[in-house]
């Protein structure tokens, strides 16, 4: 024990015993933090939907499936498939989309991008997607697939809002669209940034699925902004569980997401320790969506990086527990979307 008290929370001060502990004190007379509310028993669980993104190799196309069987018990409302840059999984996220309509009971979504086609080609895989019985799609202009800025196909689709007017000409898609609660990385304002997302709303988008954020005001505050601005559809906050925070750095430097400096310490020194880090990542994962839920949200969109297990654990947390998976005998494409 340190005479100072420096290591166990002792001081001695002039008028106290040598090693008295002040500890027991300094509990008591600290501020009281309220915690979270305990869950409702009766409240109807929240809408969850998940993201996976396209096999590049057999090991990671049976991990996609290992993990797409998993969370198929959940019965989300839609699974989305990304799009590569420039559209370089375009083949890949049309086989992975028809095959969860063909072999699952989920609903697929699929990104569509407006980079690297014309407006006839986009067209062209839209009504590709109906044919096959995919009714939703993840409208999004896409990012340009070499350094620089981005600059519309010539004969292509400009913008996000131009997309989801074209998609509606095609067919009637039910449309999600991007939103950034800390601003798109080449927006000229939030201002500016926010009217985008209203154009993409008013050309026929059915919901906005967030950016990832871990402060949970930044997303609260975007709320009331985009609710100021008239617009009424869902904004479902994207949740991204972290397990290697290096690469989360380099995702939210491309995307304009901020990374709290709570979290580089939390993961810190956890570089080799694999299992350490699933732990803290599941323990960041449930304080965020549990106290976006007692705020009040009731939907969740999940960025899986093709892993069922954290994905998995925010779902129970949430109060999703599994149900068997049922294949409807007319396709799950047809499947209402909105349990």
């Amino acid at each position: 024990m340190a005479r100072d008290g420096t290591a166990n929370g002792t001081t001695d001060g002039p008028n106290m015993p040598p090693g008295t502990d002040r500890r027991l004190e300094r509990w008591v007379t600290g501020p009281r933090v309220a915690g979270l509310p305990v869950p409702d028993l009766a409240q109807k669980p929240p809408l969850l939907s998940f993201e996976f993104f396209p096999p590049r190799s057999a090991a990671m196309e049976a991990q996609l499936w290992a993990c797409v069987r998993r969370l198929e018990t959940l019965r989300p409302r839609f699974v989305s498939v990304t799009y590569g840059a420039g559209g370089t999984t375009r083949e890949r996220t049309h086989a992975t989309v028809t095959r969860l309509a063909r072999e699952t009971s989920l609903v697929p979504a699929a990104h569509l991008t407006c980079v690297g086609a014309t407006r006839d080609e986009v067209d062209a895989v839209a009504r590709d997607y109906w044919q096959a019985g995919i009714r939703h799609i993840v409208a999004l202009r896409g990012d340009a697939p070499t350094a620089g800025p981005y600059v519309p196909h010539p004969g292509g689709y400009d913008f996000a809002a131009d997309l989801v007017a074209g998609l509606k000409r095609v067919a009637d898609f039910d449309i999600s669209v991007a939103a950034y609660p800390e601003t798109h990385p080449t927006a000229p304002s939030p201002k500016a940034d926010l009217d985008t997302l209203k154009r993409k709303i008013d050309a026929g988008a059915s919901r906005a699925i967030t950016q990832f954020f871990f402060d949970t005001s930044v997303y609260l505050r975007f709320l009331d902004r985009c609710h100021a601005a008239g617009i009424t559809v869902p904004i479902v906050p994207g949740i991204l569980p972290v397990t290697n925070f290096a690469q989360l750095t380099r995702f939210a430097a491309q995307c304009g997401a901020s990374v709290p400096a709570w979290l580089g310490h939390l993961f810190e020194g956890l570089d080799e320790d694999a299992e350490t880090r699933r732990l803290v990542a599941a323990v960041v994962a449930a304080e965020q969506v549990r106290l976006l839920q007692a705020n009040g949200v009731d939907e969740f969109h999940v960025y899986t990086l093709n892993r069922a297990d954290l994905a998995y654990a925010i779902a129970h947390i949430l109060g999703v527990r599994p149900r068997p998976a049922t294949r409807p005998a007319t396709g799950a494409a047809t499947r209402a979307a909105t349990d």
